[in-house]
């Protein structure tokens, strides 16, 4: 089989692909970002790059323009190397700088917030405890071993029926008692009704006890370094997922365990990667040695899980959807490769279902919507669009497929909320003007998901597209305009733009974010309805992650993804997985305050309910085929 070098630019990175290999699988190689939201499908053409030197077979597609193949593009998934290729990632192709939502808490990075338990009403009692031990040395008429003498030591302060330990601490026992004349710090992990002791040290270390709080997202991940005894956030750190080299969603990554030889092995080690990463960056900025950190809680959707675990995650997409498990006990973190003292405890935060996991129980547990008498919602939009509904007396939620629009997929010129990103638009003057708000104040170089809502309920204001989301006529106005294609609006004319190309919005494009807006909606719908509720009964309507963070809630309303609620019923409340991670870390109640929310949480299967398609084909309008629904859209 033949065998090319393969360069990368802007990079410089090289890799030794084969002709059967595409460029894609030689960027994974490199360690280069190419944007493929399909994983390498052929179906999203996001993945375009340009073939500066050499020769390249390209599978046959409908995903390039003309323009775009006479400019020398190809699609990096669809082409192999039939030379030494060197191949240019344009800037609309790449992964830069994105607006990461850590916490409330910890803006910016700063890492010197304290997490207030008491607001949250939860007892101060981590996961992982160290106390300090004066213990009698033994005598003839007090002659217990070493290990009962420990364990009786132990029971003065903890009240627990069952202790165990690990033969490497028995071994280790006899000499840290005597070298440390009888004064020991015992390192103590929750493991369900047991208590154990995790590590033995000479003299008072209790000061020195820490932990890491862990969002698993399926975009981007982000590490809290905790000073279990003082509850403070001593250092932050956030990247993206590694995983999505290998497909943008879940259902892509799913499949790419299932079919591709060693796939499931590559997305665990890809998320180790991160973790073990970022772990280093925050002990190394706080000071802290690895061997103090031995407890990590990680909070992520049931599909993460289950790749951070190197589960057997083939189920999850397969009807009826059974997952491997949704709450696994306690484990060695050292078993999945996560690098803290070799000891320590890995926790995962419960979940319910295949598609509504322990990120949305943690996010429950943030908002606090579980002991509030009053009716409340949280949702997180997003690619899964997961929903939950209820009261301190019941729970019940539900996984809405919006399909990747939100995120910038199945759009033209969509793109993650990244630098360069269209992610405020403003239209004036008849759809003559376009005023918009990019990231990081650059050129555009595309819209996210902030960006396409504003633009859709812009449109809809001035009229350049009507209650059914179809375009008027071109000469509406001078942006809109046909071509071989369709018709298009303008966003961003080449001149003003970073990628030299006029950046539009298509008619599929807006076809695409109805569907996911209009799943979204309905899933809600047929949630609250499952309950003989209305959206007038809510209280409080809690918005969360990263997408939420940027929403324009006057946008959101009147294309109908979010109901017509009075604004200041609607809260929002950031990474709230993140957030019930750092409370259930330092708190033993709130851990155990997660389990209970997801036994509690009744599952809705959209999938298999009759109503679901008859209130989605009702929200495919905008706002909604009922109008009463939304008293407040003009």
């Amino acid at each position: 089989m033949a065998q090319y070098k393969v360069t990368f630019l802007p990079e410089g990175k090289a890799v030794i692909a084969t002709s059967e290999d595409t460029l894609l699988d030689a960027a994974r190689l490199a360690g280069v970002y190419v944007s493929s939201l399909c994983g390498g499908d052929m179906i999203c053409g996001k993945c375009r790059v340009v073939v500066k030197e050499g020769q390249v077979f390209e599978e046959q597609h409908m995903l390039l323009s003309r323009e775009e193949v006479r400019s020398g593009y190809a699609l990096a998934c669809a082409s192999h190397p039939r030379s030494d290729v060197v191949v240019e990632i344009p800037i609309e192709s790449r992964m830069e700088g994105k607006q990461i939502v850590v916490d409330e808490d910890a803006q910016r990075f700063s890492g010197l917030a304290k997490v207030d338990l008491a607001k949250y009403e939860f007892e101060h009692a981590p996961l992982i405890e160290k106390i300090y031990l004066e213990i009698p040395p033994p005598s003839l008429e007090d002659s217990l071993s070493d290990l009962s003498r420990l364990f009786r030591a132990i029971r003065t302060h903890v009240d627990v029926p069952i202790m165990q330990t690990g033969l490497k601490n028995i071994r280790r026992l006899p000499q840290i008692l005597r070298r440390g004349d009888w004064n020991i710090t015992c390192t103590l992990g929750q493991r369900g009704g047991t208590v154990e002791v995790i590590e033995i040290e000479e003299g008072d270390t209790s000061n020195r006890n820490y932990g890491v709080a862990i969002d698993v997202g399926t975009t981007t991940v982000v590490v809290h370094l905790i000073d279990l005894k003082a509850s403070r956030i001593l250092a932050t750190d956030a990247t993206y997922n590694s995983q999505i080299t290998f497909g943008e969603d879940v259902i892509t990554r799913l499949i790419y365990a299932k079919e591709e030889v060693g796939g499931r092995e590559r997305l665990h080690e890809a998320i180790i990667g991160n973790i073990n990463m970022m772990i280093n960056n925050t002990t190394a900025a706080a000071g802290v040695n690895l061997q103090h950190v031995t407890c990590a809680l990680c909070a992520g959707n049931t599909t993460m899980m289950h790749f951070l675990l190197d589960l057997d995650s083939s189920n999850i997409r397969r009807e009826p959807y059974i997952p491997a498990a949704t709450n696994v006990p306690p484990v060695r973190a050292v078993e999945v490769g996560i690098q803290i003292n070799p000891r320590g405890l890995l926790y995962g935060v419960p979940g319910v279902s295949s598609y509504v996991g322990g990120d949305i129980t943690s996010g429950v547990l943030a908002s606090g919507i579980y002991r509030a008498p009053e009716l409340s919602m949280l949702i997180d939009v997003g690619t899964n669009g997961e929903i939950v509904i209820g009261n301190n007396e019941w729970l019940v939620c539900c996984s809405a497929s919006a399909g990747p629009a939100f995120e910038g997929g199945e759009v033209k010129f969509g793109m993650r909320a990244t630098h360069g990103a269209i992610e405020r638009v403003k239209v004036l003057e008849g759809g003559e003007l376009v005023e918009t708000v990019v990231i990081a104040n650059e050129k555009p170089r595309g819209i996210c998901g902030s960006g396409l809502i504003d633009i859709i309920s812009e449109l809809r204001h001035v009229g350049v597209i009507d209650r059914t989301a179809k375009f008027a006529e071109p000469g509406y106005c001078s942006r809109l305009r046909r071509t071989d294609d369709g018709i298009e609006f303008v966003l961003a004319y080449a001149d003003d733009t970073a990628i030299g190309r006029d950046i539009v919005l298509t008619q599929p494009d807006i076809d695409n974010l109805i569907r996911s807006k209009a799943a979204v909606f309905a899933g809600a719908s047929v949630l609250i309805k499952s309950v003989n509720l209305r959206f007038s009964d809510l209280e409080r309507v809690y918005i969360a992650g990263g997408f939420g963070n940027y929403l324009d809630l006057h946008g959101a309303i009147a294309i109908g993804l979010l109901p017509d609620v009075p604004l200041e019923k609607v809260k929002f409340i950031g990474n709230s997985s993140l957030n019930g991670a750092k409370l259930a870390i330092l708190s033993r109640e709130a851990s155990l305050e997660l389990e209970n929310i997801a036994q509690k949480m009744t599952y809705i299967d959209l999938s298999s309910n009759l109503k679901f398609m008859e209130e989605y084909s009702s929200a495919m309008f905008l706002p909604h085929t009922n109008l009463e629904l939304f008293p407040s859209v003009t």
